[in-house]
């Protein structure tokens, strides 16, 4: 699932590409991917697109907005007129060669990696193809979670699946992130700051760096924190996402920048995820992999002890 730094990436992406025009024909492939009426979109000019924890929006001219969320396979690929067929980078992607053509002025991807970044579209995971004045913007999804929903612009925010968000980091303060902590005080802290109506936007990228930054072990009791250590994985969680947003995402072939090169928080400035067995380069000790709540969690074991608020 694409995380907050990605989806924001996505949406900067987005901006460059479809921001200010307007969107011609709508067509639906998969009645659960699109709710709402495809005929308050035809016809209307895209004046914002808005991000809300890992949601965007699109806002019309008309006073209506669509909310898209990619959840777990999700994407959204812009092509302009006549690059439908696709063409085949994944060798280059394989060398390393991250500055195509493939997200040049003409197209731009983002999402959960899968062939149709590369084939010819629309395919059998297009779920709802947008024509638009200067191209095609495709809607995939593999396994059909993700959606876009029309609604009134004036009811994005009172939508229950956006009221129900906690703030992000950024927007919160330690005594709101308290708060929302208290309600889950006998809860394991990695699970419960991946709730999104807990703080918005992390996932299990960011819950491992953050966690690691404010020196926290993964199963600690959410109870068990203490007011500076509440402060001090707020904190946190804003630097690891801000690290990650002004990196590009973290992943490669996924999450590309604007400019076409690669998002490379993972290479740049990962401190835990996907390091274990490397030294750690706080302490020198060697990262390990569990398991927390079903997801693989990577931890310090010595600059996160797990007991050590016993001491």
């Amino acid at each position: 699932m694409p995380e907050l730094p990605e989806v924001e990436t996505i949406r900067r992406g987005l901006d460059q590409f479809i921001l200010r025009k307007h969107v011609q024909t709508v067509q639906v492939f998969c009645d659960k991917s699109f709710i709402g009426q495809k005929e308050l979109v035809e016809g209307q000019e895209i004046i914002a697109i808005r991000r809300f924890g890992k949601a965007l929006i699109f806002d019309f001219a008309n006073g209506v907005s669509m909310m898209v969320h990619l959840r777990m396979t999700g994407q959204l690929i812009f092509r302009a007129f006549g690059e439908e067929s696709g063409k085949d980078y994944r060798e280059m992607i394989e060398a390393g060669d991250f500055k195509t053509s493939l997200y040049d002025e003409k197209s731009f991807a983002g999402g959960h990696p899968t062939d149709s970044f590369f084939s010819e579209l629309p395919n059998k995971q297009t779920r709802v193809l947008f024509t638009l004045e200067n191209g095609t913007l495709y809607f995939n999804d593999q396994r059909k979670f993700g959606f876009c929903k029309v609604l009134e612009t004036s009811e994005v925010m009172q939508d229950s699946f956006i009221k129900k968000l906690a703030k992000e980091p950024w927007q919160m303060s330690v005594a709101e992130f308290s708060k929302n902590l208290a309600r889950h005080k006998n809860a394991e802290i990695k699970p419960t700051i991946l709730d999104q109506t807990v703080i918005a936007g992390l996932g299990n990228i960011y819950a491992d760096e953050a966690l690691f930054l404010a020196k926290i072990h993964p199963e600690r009791l959410t109870g068990s924190l203490s007011e500076a250590e509440i402060s001090d994985l707020l904190e946190a969680a804003k630097s690891v996402m801000q690290a990650s947003i002004d990196s590009g995402g973290s992943t490669m072939a996924t999450y590309v920048k604007a400019d076409g090169t690669r998002g490379d928080y993972l290479q740049k400035f990962a401190q835990v995820f996907r390091r274990e067995g490397e030294p750690c380069n706080r302490c020198g000790t060697e990262i390990i992999k569990i398991k927390v709540a079903g997801r693989g969690t990577h931890l310090c074991p010595h600059c996160q002890q797990k007991n050590l608020w016993f001491i």
